[in-house]
């Protein structure tokens, strides 16, 4: 039977902002951390699952033999599976959501999904051949612990958006160098000119409101400089037809085929961080339309080409990119040399392109493993190296998450005007939720190196110690 939800654990009072203690509040689901008779943690039905097409757990009548697999158990239930023998290559792995064999001699490794790590429910004592891996593709805003030191080395290995991930996932959201030199959503720019009449040169789709970037801010100062037409539910002054109000719509060819009629859109994410790159950035490359990108610091990297897209960080004030853009919005020639790339076919990035050709996984293709298979098999292979090498009677080799693999750094807010509407909640809230996550990522650090488990009383205690 499903899950029930756990009721958070009283904190303290605070004094000064309320600060939002437990960033696990923003994940999306809760694991009771119950024991059974005989010590092995209960396995509980996950309360939302990951299908992996193609992949279906196997019949407990005819079970492996796990005494001959190596086992990874997926300690955040993502996939779902109760039980799967997986090939990678030559090697094989037993991979599963079942807890009942935290205590198997096979068991290897515990697999977690980064915004379901909690810290009430963790595999200790952690025994010395046992792996932790994180697969944390998301924005750092639905769990700020991992980002610190003390956390996120406590893992072996990673898949994470940076390029020195383990497995890096910065292209997650790219499907392939052909997507962006299609024209097949492009509009020319004589069209573009004569929608003009009726449109703004610039588009901004967003719902979800004043994150830790603090892009809403930006937006609403740009707007006093140059005319921004507003779709989503932040500063929305524009509305989408009925049909395509659903986020889910937001790939729907309808959608495209409305943003593509624009010269610009403000691509900017909801979190700064190197190599954090979203649709909102490709989705615009591929429809012929030239991002205004507010995000990842280390974008240029992944540019298709050295001119574009337009990079907010170069300018000082909203006024002067409001500026820019009207200065390219009516000169013809300057603007397509944004887009000369797109129809020329020239994607000159080698970084982007080798990125894409070697990644061993690929986006919404049905021919190729998807990434969470490509998690799954890089640890299994690893796993291997180390049984062969043991097995050999050499020391196994020891991988190490660095604090490379999950960079972000404290959030920031814009104050361009003593005009600006009085912060949301939700604005005040990131800034002392990242000082307090340093606090409780050095918490749990502790607890987990003592290798034992602990209760959340003790993990709050640490957290408010004076």
């Amino acid at each position: 039977m499903p899950s029930q939800a756990r009721a958070e654990p009283r904190i303290p009072a605070l004094h000064g902002d309320q600060v939002v203690v437990e960033l696990g509040k923003l994940e999306r689901k809760k694991f009771k951390n119950s024991n059974g008779q005989d010590g092995h943690a209960t396995m509980e039905e996950p309360t939302h699952l990951y299908p992996l097409p193609g992949k279906e757990a196997l019949n407990w009548k005819n079970k492996p033999d796990t005494d001959n697999y190596p086992i990874m158990l997926w300690w955040s239930p993502l996939t779902g599976e109760t039980g799967r023998l997986g090939q990678c290559g030559a090697d094989a792995c037993f991979f599963t959501i079942n807890r009942t064999y935290l205590h198997h001699h096979m068991t290897k490794a515990f697999l977690f999904y980064g915004t379901d790590f909690n810290i009430d429910s963790l595999p200790l004592p952690r025994k010395a051949h046992h792996d932790w891996a994180l697969f944390h593709e998301e924005s750092p805003k639905n769990n700020y612990k991992l980002f610190h030191k003390p956390v996120i080395t406590l893992f072996n290995y990673t898949a994470t958006f940076s390029r020195h991930s383990h497995l890096p996932l910065t292209t997650q959201y790219l499907e392939g160098v052909e997507v962006l030199k299609s024209l097949r959503y492009l509009v020319p720019l004589r069209s573009k000119n004569i929608l003009r009449r009726r449109l703004a040169p610039l588009v901004y789709v967003q719902s979800d409101c004043d994150p830790p970037s603090d892009r809403d801010s930006y937006v609403r100062e740009l707007m006093t400089h140059v005319e921004v037409d507003s779709y989503g539910e932040c500063l929305r002054n524009k509305d989408l037809p009925p049909q395509l109000k659903n986020p889910a719509s937001m790939d729907a060819d309808g959608f495209y085929k409305i943003i593509a009629q624009y010269k610009f859109i403000l691509a900017f994410e909801n979190a700064v961080c190197d190599d954090y790159i979203t649709e909102k950035f490709w989705r615009p490359l591929k429809l012929g339309v030239v991002p205004v990108y507010y995000g990842s610091p280390s974008i240029a990297d992944w540019l298709p080409s050295n001119r574009s897209a337009i990079l907010v960080s170069e300018f000082a004030h909203p006024r002067e990119l409001a500026s820019y853009i009207r200065q390219l919005d009516h000169d013809d020639r300057l603007y397509e040399a944004y887009i000369e790339w797109k129809l020329k076919g020239e994607v000159s990035n080698q970084r982007l392109l080798t990125a894409l050709k070697e990644r061993k996984w690929g986006v919404q293709d049905v021919h190729q493993d998807n990434y969470i298979d490509a998690f799954e098999c890089m640890v299994c292979s690893k796993v291997w190296d180390n049984i062969r090498l043991q097995e050999k009677g050499l020391p196994p080799k020891r991988w190490k998450a660095e604090v490379t693999h999950l960079s972000c750094p404290e959030p920031t807010v814009f104050a361009f005007s003593p005009l600006a509407p009085r912060w949301s909640s939700l604005r005040e809230m990131w800034i002392p939720s990242f000082e307090q996550s340093k606090k409780e990522a050095q918490a749990l650090r502790w607890l987990v190196d003592r290798n034992k488990n602990f209760s959340a009383q003790e993990f709050w205690a640490l957290v408010f110690k004076d």
